[in-house]
């Protein structure tokens, strides 16, 4: 008698008629069914490798639905590709694998699901191959149209499933004798539960996406492979990004939704690590890199290492060169793929990835020509602080006896920094002050990184910066000041959004309007107003203030104060001036007596900040709300304070109402 047999045997005689107390690790339900049967229905699900472990996830009910139906077109199969995931996958049918589209990932494999199996230390149900769910229902059929249960079947890999009845059906695995180590079949043959179809398993399946694409944003990611704390790729993070601006759609554009007005904002991710480390720089840095603390400085030279890459002119082409080739190549493979899409185009960067995005527009050309190669840097538009002349430079040489002949020649200091030697001869400059000259500008001309930034096919219409150091990177560049009136040649819009604890966030309205201190502009919580604690202290320090200056008088009039609404952060995209209309239209009514007083608070709290043109004359600077329990200590929640971006819902909803605000959609409510 064969093993198989012999358990099978066991089976039967120990437990003839399994009870509900003696199967507790069973799901036992009313045994009551009908005896009709009932053909299952399938549900599709693709495999993806997390944490080094196989896990099915399904496909939204959409997306399942339309690979059903080619499943069951009869058609050839071999050549059926069918788009899931917004688009952003096909899979082909045939091979049952799923393909990302837009970047470089691992397949997936897929499968048409209909049954499942779950063991006690599981966290999902699994799905039995395609071919075995097959037998499965064919035995269950028989055995709900006979009646008769207790049907014994060994799956593949010489399994044993039991199907006792409708609602009560097992998988035991091989069963091993005693070894040194003590373990007992009992607790090497623990049964797992089987489930058929998948609506009776526990499994979030989505609805599908809107068809409709109303924006298109490529999100840049910043310094290293990893985007937040558990170390997720920027395909991941985007996801999520995705995903939270889906729900907020739901919530905060409802009716532009029920009237058919507005899609979905697609977000897809454009990766420069990956082919900025295949370049061989890696190998070069691991002959250099010392033995000791071998993680830590693995790290290093895969992260930390980007900034001072950048900083390099060869490695600053090669990064320049990826992401603007990548939003490219991405954006006709998706008018490929969208041949209807008619919305526009917008770009978004974390951290590193900010600056990358800041220097390609600051180097576009606002007339529609020759997608050439052109060179330059921010400092043709920028003041960088070296307003110097020719003649100031020169007496600071102690050469200003030479400046006549320079002007004789018009020659300026572009000009003299192109010079040679012979050059400087032939116009009679003696041989000291040709070498002061040529050492001078020609250490000048050494220090600017060249680079050629390329062109974009597309014109963005709004900048999006998390998190971002650009302001940083300026002022290290020796730019003191941004023109007023700079705008970016092809961009309209520039946004920088930072959380107040973020160690790498730096500002930017400063370096417009330098003599004038003011606030950045606070984003509302996508719920309404401030958080509590906010709104807490602040009219605790307002009541302080009224108090201490005497401003009130009474009790009375400083709970007043205490009680009083903030304003500034109300409609956060809004110029100074519209966010003062909008406060008094939609405050409450105060006494009488007191209207011209709030009134009067309001107008104090609000100036009027003429910050440039870099964002068609709105505010730049935006930040984010701390939540309660990160303003106990600000130092512990620095690090994910800067990488919070991707599943904040106000940064979030602050992209889509700037998005849908271009196309005269606005939200369902204002924000407070």
């Amino acid at each position: 008698m064969s093993s198989v047999e012999s358990h099978q045997e066991q089976l039967s005689q120990s437990d003839p008629s399994p009870s509900p107390n003696s199967c507790s690790s069973f799901e036992l339900v009313d045994m009551d069914t009908s005896s009709l049967y009932e053909p299952v229905s399938p549900h599709w699900f693709y495999c993806k490798i997390i944490d080094l472990k196989e896990t099915w996830i399904p496909f939204n009910s959409e997306d399942s639905q339309q690979l059903e139906e080619a499943y069951d077109s009869g058609k050839d199969c071999n050549g059926r590709v069918v788009p899931t995931d917004g688009g952003r996958y096909d899979v082909h049918l045939a091979e049952r694998m799923r393909y990302a589209v837009y970047w470089d990932e691992l397949a997936s494999e897929v499968r048409r699901c209909t049954w499942f199996y779950k063991g006690d230390k599981d966290n999902k149900y699994v799905p039995y191959s395609e071919s075995f769910s097959q037998v499965l229902e064919e035995t269950y059929m028989l055995a709900v149209t006979l009646d008769e249960w207790k049907k014994k079947l060994e799956s593949p890999n010489r399994e044993i499933i039991i199907l006792h009845n409708p609602k009560l059906m097992v998988h035991y695995q091989p069963i091993a004798s005693s070894d040194e180590w003590g373990s007992t079949p009992t607790e090497q043959g623990r049964p797992r539960t089987v489930k058929r179809g998948v609506e009776n398993i526990s499994v979030d399946i989505h609805g599908g996406e809107p068809l409709q694409i109303d924006h298109l944003v490529f999100v840049v990611h910043g310094i290293g492979p990893a985007c937040d704390l558990r170390f997720r790729s920027i395909v991941q993070c985007v996801n999520d990004f995705r995903s939270v601006s889906l729900n907020l759609l739901q919530t905060h554009f409802k009716k532009a939704q029920e009237n058919q007005q507005i899609g979905r904002v697609e977000f897809l991710p454009v990766n420069w690590h990956s082919p900025l480390h295949s370049t061989g720089v890696d190998v070069d840095l691991q002959r250099i890199t010392l033995p000791s603390i071998n993680r830590l400085r693995h790290f290093t030279n895969d992260t930390i290492l980007d900034v001072f890459f950048y900083n390099s002119p060869t490695y600053c082409q090669t990064i320049v060169d990826t992401v603007a080739s990548e939003m490219n190549r991405i954006y006709t493979l998706f008018l490929q793929r969208n041949p209807d899409f008619k919305g526009g185009v917008s770009i978004a960067g974390h951290s590193l990835g900010s600056l990358i995005l800041f220097d390609i527009l600051t180097n576009q050309k606002a007339s529609s020509g020759n997608i050439d190669n052109e060179k330059g840097s921010p400092s043709i538009i920028m003041d960088q602080g070296d307003t110097a002349t020719l003649e100031e430079d020169l007496k600071q040489l102690q050469l200003s006896e030479f400046f006549s002949t320079f002007e004789k020649e018009k020659v300026d200091k572009e000009a003299l920094a192109l010079c040679s030697d012979k050059d400087l001869q032939e116009m009679g400059i003696p041989l000291g002050p040709r070498k002061k000259i040529l050492n001078y500008f020609g250490t000048r001309k050494n220090a600017t990184v060249s680079v050629k930034y390329p062109r974009l096919i597309y014109k963005p219409e709004i900048f999006f910066a998390f998190g971002s150091p650009i302001g940083m990177f300026l002022t290290v560049r020796g730019l003191k000041r941004i023109d007023p009136a700079y705008k970016f040649p092809t961009c309209k819009g520039f946004f920088n959004i930072y959380h107040p604890f973020d160690p790498v966030a730096y500002r930017i309205e400063p370096m417009i309007v330098p003599e004038v201190e003011f606030e950045p502009m606070l984003i509302p919580h996508h719920k309404g107003r401030k958080r509590m604690h906010l709104e807490l202290r602040e009219g605790l320090t307002r009541m302080s203030m009224d108090l201490k200056n005497n401003l009130l008088g009474s009790l009375r009039m400083a709970w007043k104060s205490f009680t009083r609404a903030q304003y500034p952060a109300l409609q956060a995209s809004e110029s100074a001036e519209e966010t003062e209309v909008e406060a008094e239209s939609t405050s409450e009514k105060p006494n009488d007596g007191n209207t011209e007083e709030i009134s009067v608070a309001v107008k104090e709290e609000i100036p009027s900040i003429n910050v440039g043109m870099l964002n068609g004359g709105q505010r730049i600077d935006y930040v984010l709300q701390e939540k309660p329990i990160e303003s106990f200590n600000e130092y512990l929640f620095a690090l994910q304070s800067h990488l919070c971006y991707w599943e904040s819902e106000d940064t979030v909803l602050l992209v889509l109402k700037e998005i849908y605000q271009t196309q005269g959609i606005f939200l369902d409510q204002p924000l407070q």
